[in-house]
């Protein structure tokens, strides 16, 4: 596996699919630029998530995080954006991303996304 930045996650099997877990991850280094101004911003990304048939393998994870370092994002698109993928990738039963954004002109920012899976019966 690639020790560069990625915008791709890898998927591997839920060793236990039919039972239902949650799995917590945090990644408190996350950095992406201001669109505005082109200096970076910080924070943590905090994932909740109860696994469908894939689990999210960690280290793809960091490399697809760290894909964002050089790129100009909104607290908002980003956060959205990396739920997207994570929905994409891992087919989760339920997902919550939590970016929390430090300080930065007296003002801290926090974005909560949900994505729960459509259930049949």
């Amino acid at each position: 596996m690639s020790t560069k930045p990625s915008a791709t996650l890898d998927p591997i099997p839920n060793p236990y699919p039919e039972r239902d877990y949650e799995i917590y991850i945090e990644a408190p280094e996350f950095t992406t630029l201001c669109p505005k101004t082109g200096q970076p911003d910080f924070g943590t990304i905090t994932f909740r998530y109860r696994p469908g048939p894939y689990i999210i393998e960690l280290k793809s994870l960091k490399l697809y995080l760290w894909s964002y370092r050089e790129e100009g994002h909104f607290h908002e698109e980003v956060t959205n954006r990396i739920a997207d993928d994570f929905v994409r990738f891992a087919q989760p039963r339920y997902l919550e991303v939590i970016g929390k954004f430090n300080v930065r002109g007296g003002i801290s920012t926090t974005v909560k996304v949900e994505y729960q899976a459509d259930v049949k019966q």
